[in-house]
């Protein structure tokens, strides 16, 4: 038990001395650290205080510099502004002379104005009495005087202008007549063209009378069906062995005209079977037209056209204009381009394929807004044709400017199919309408005496009082009526416009 007793409080005494032990010699550790720290402490302060003091001494620096910059930025704005002082000063000491000189100036202008108002004045007083002395000689006022003396001049100046016009005019139309004459003597012998004269309306023959009642049906159903399948009017009247077709659209007129006749032939005439009539016909009619475009480009050696340019100058065979079948007119039209064309040296080619096409919007006009050259310049644009050609479509009535020589040579090609002799007709009313129109124009026109239409519309001759109208007068009247017959009336061909002035003396010996 003492030895337990003992063994503890060994091991109590010994424990106590460690814990002695450790103590003190944490506590010695623990004075190195603080004095290592301690060290640092002072080293990382004197550190600090160098690089504060370097920190000071830099900002000073720079302060310094830039205190020696702003300082030398004053004395240069200081300088310079000393030199824009002087040379406003010296700005200041020019405007003050030169507003010197001008005081100057002003005093002697205004001396030289004051001399000048009274030699003013002493010429108009002097002019006045040459005037008054003038008048009492001559016995006539300054404004008698000056009118007679205009009149003269003017009346002298119109005679030699109306003399000058005259010998022009006689020279162009000598030269030009002549040059036109050998063109269109070699254009025509050198193209030859049958023209047929077709009508506007349909005739289709029928065996008897009997037949059209069975056309007309019963209530009118089969008329009224084949009006509708084809879209045109159907006149059933007293004509004997004749039904006539009806439409403005020659091509569905010619189908209706194809379907009736093998409606009539073949003798079933019925609703069902008219429409099969009808569209077997249509089909029949649009092989017709692209056929009859491809040999009118055959035949006026135009290649290398559209499809669709092509059925177009096709449906033309189906359009007459007086008379006169469209389709045929463009060939000749084109042949006589050509043969014009080669004679002045122009593209025989480009004028040539104008001349074909310069009427193709007739193939639409009905189905199209606007005049049948638009319509046509536009629909050959659309396909590819050259813009030559386009632009000559487009002119050959003036409705735009002519760019090529060969707009020019189609214009008067076509004038000449048109207008030459058998080539077209006019109904009587449409040819008095004409004739009528061609004298109210020049009737209408002040000093006029009487008017008169002569070669069937081709020349409108024009009376005038001599005494109201001089030679000049004369010149611009038959001017202005050709213009104003130009704007308001359409005619093929070309119309002369002659005015007469006659001064008669008539007496009598008694």
């Amino acid at each position: 038990m003492n030895q337990v007793v003992l063994a503890v409080v060994v091991g109590l005494v010994a424990l106590t001395a460690g814990l002695a032990v450790g103590y003190l010699l944490r506590q010695q550790q623990a004075n190195v650290q603080a004095k290592e720290l301690q060290s640092e402490i002072e080293r990382v302060k004197a550190t600090t205080e160098s690089q504060t003091l370097e920190s000071e001494l830099k900002a000073r620096n720079e302060l310094m510099k830039k205190r020696d910059e702003l300082e030398a930025e004053a004395a240069r704005r200081r300088a310079e502004a000393d030199k824009a002082e002087e040379r406003a000063q010296r700005r200041r000491e020019d405007m003050d002379r030169r507003l010197d000189k001008l005081e100057r100036d002003q005093q002697n202008l205004n001396k030289r104005i004051a001399q000048v108002d009274k030699r003013s004045s002493d010429l108009d007083k002097r002019e006045a009495m040459q005037v008054t002395e003038l008048e009492r000689i001559a016995a006539l006022t300054r404004d008698e005087a000056k009118a007679q003396l205009l009149a003269a001049v003017e009346a002298g100046a119109r005679n030699d202008m109306a003399r000058t016009i005259r010998q022009i005019e006689d020279e162009a139309k000598s030269e030009g007549e002549r040059r036109a004459r050998e063109l269109i003597a070699v254009a025509i012998q050198r193209v030859a063209t049958d023209q047929v004269a077709e009508l506007s309306v349909s005739v289709v023959p029928i065996a008897s009378d009997e037949m059209k009642g069975r056309i007309i049906g019963r209530n009118g159903r089969n008329i009224r069906a084949f009006e509708m399948a084809a879209g045109v009017n159907v006149i059933v009247d007293d004509t004997p062995e004749a039904v006539t077709i009806s439409s403005f659209d020659p091509v569905r007129r010619e189908i209706a005209r194809r379907s009736l006749a093998k409606l009539i032939g073949d003798g079933r005439i019925h609703p069902a079977y008219i429409e099969k009539l009808v569209d077997d016909a249509r089909k029949e009619v649009e092989t017709v037209i692209k056929e009859a475009g491809e040999q009118a480009a055959y035949e006026a050696g135009v290649p290398g056209l559209h499809p669709e340019v092509l059925r177009l100058v096709g449906r033309l065979k189906f359009r007459t204009s007086y008379g006169q079948n469209q389709r045929d007119h463009s060939i000749e039209t084109s042949l006589l381009a050509g043969v014009l064309a080669a004679e002045m040296g122009a593209d025989v080619a480009t004028a040539k394929a104008a001349g074909l096409l310069h009427d193709l919007g007739k193939a639409i006009d009905h189905e199209v807004e606007g005049t049948h050259a638009a319509i046509g310049a536009e629909f050959a644009k659309r396909y590819g044709v050259h813009p030559i050609i386009v632009n000559a479509i487009a002119a050959h009535h003036h409705e735009v400017d002519q760019e090529s020589v060969e707009a020019v040579i189609v214009e008067v090609a076509d004038a000449i199919s048109g207008s030459r002799p058998g080539a077209r007709r006019e109904s009587l009313e449409l040819y008095v309408k004409r004739i009528r129109t061609l004298e109210d124009i020049a009737s209408s026109y002040k000093g006029v005496e009487q008017a008169y239409a002569l070669q069937a519309g081709r020349e409108v001759r024009i009376i005038v009082e001599p005494d109201q109208i001089d030679d000049l007068a004369a010149i611009e009247m038959s001017k202005n009526i050709a213009r104003k017959i130009e704007e308001s009336m359409q005619y093929p061909g070309q119309i002369k416009v002659t005015v007469i002035r006659e001064k008669r003396a008539v007496d009598y010996a008694k």
